[in-house]
């Protein structure tokens, strides 16, 4: 899954920040989707395989068949729920194209919808796409305003009064009143903080205010990266005097539960290869460029560019530039 693990102007800036890479395309080349075609369901185009940055992921807000569920099959859809499934597969353009995640996305609300809900769905998705495309001249616009503690607030209101063009009230609380909730705490303290009137107790007295008024799963959200620099601290700890794997897992698992242990250990086991695989790579490539001392700049270029393409996927080969001397 992909969750940003600091949650400031979250919903905002990351919707200016992901509207800024793919509604860069022609207006035309998004627009090549036939909307009539794609919000009929069984549309005879061919569905893609999912893009390999999803692989061994799970989908974000899966909605579930009414059948499987046992709720009505005209039940009111989760709009929370469709926005993650939405920015899950939308997160990957770039390795795909709009066309081929809205074929895909169809393909999965057909599936697991009733037809009424998969209709709304696929009509929510086509309001959606739209108005991240409308994101980016709403950004190219206020980036001509200058600088000023008013700044993010006149983007913050600029963009919720953009969302309300394609949404109504309720879908814009079922869909982005999270995000919305962290922003509006975010300016908050941002306003607190350049306050030049207050004093540093009056400061930490409103501070006090904010987090007392957070909603829970917001509070939870927030202490959640705490927990786990905490934790890895006491790993650190336990691996310094001598723990070994065994009693790391039993750490982790008190802390939290054995399923994210589980996943801990698999993340430090997939960071273990790829820290071996850097390592065998740059190895090769030192002996490679050795051998190539005398042949000219673009030879020796071509040869690295055939040894990544040998030993990383597209994807990978992206994150090289980090290592490399």
């Amino acid at each position: 899954m992909r969750r940003a693990p600091a949650r400031i102007l979250t919903g905002f800036l990351l919707a200016l920040a992901l509207g800024a890479v793919w509604w860069l395309w022609p207006r035309a080349q998004v627009n090549a989707v036939s909307w009539n075609a794609v919000l009929t369901p069984g549309t005879t185009s061919a569905v893609p395989p999912a893009a390999r940055s999803l692989e061994g992921t799970v989908p974000d807000g899966l909605p579930t068949a009414p059948t499987a569920s046992g709720a009505p099959s005209d039940a009111p859809l989760d709009l929370g729920a469709l926005k993650r499934l939405f920015d899950y597969y939308l997160s990957t353009v770039g390795e795909q194209s709009v066309e081929a995640i809205t074929l895909t996305l169809h393909n999965m609300l057909e599936q697991s919808l009733s037809p009424t809900q998969a209709r709304a769905a696929k009509q929510l998705l086509g309001r959606y796409l739209t108005y991240k495309r409308e994101l980016l001249p709403l950004e190219q616009q206020l980036s001509k305003i200058p600088a000023g503690p008013n700044t993010l607030r006149q983007r913050f209101e600029a963009m919720q009064a953009l969302r309300a063009q394609y949404f109504s009230a309720s879908e814009v609380q079922a869909m982005f009143g999270l995000e919305d909730a962290y922003d509006a705490d975010a300016l908050a303290r941002l306003d607190i903080h350049n306050n030049p009137a207050l004093t540093p107790a009056q400061k930490r007295s409103q501070l006090a205010a904010l987090d007392a008024a957070l909603p829970q799963q917001l509070r939870e959200d927030r202490e959640a990266p705490r927990a786990v620099i905490r934790l890895e601290e006491s790993v650190a700890s336990l691996r310094a005097s001598g723990g070994g794997d065994d009693a790391v897992y039993r750490l982790r698992a008190q802390a939290f539960d054995t399923a994210a242990a589980d996943r801990f250990a698999d993340l430090e086991r997939e960071e273990a290869q790829w820290k071996t695989r850097i390592e065998n790579y740059l190895g090769t490539r030192a002996q490679l460029l050795g051998r190539l001392s005398n042949a000219t700049a673009s030879e020796r270029q071509a040869a690295v560019a055939e040894l990544q393409q040998t030993l990383f996927t597209e994807m990978e080969r992206k994150r090289l530039a980090a290592y490399e001397p």
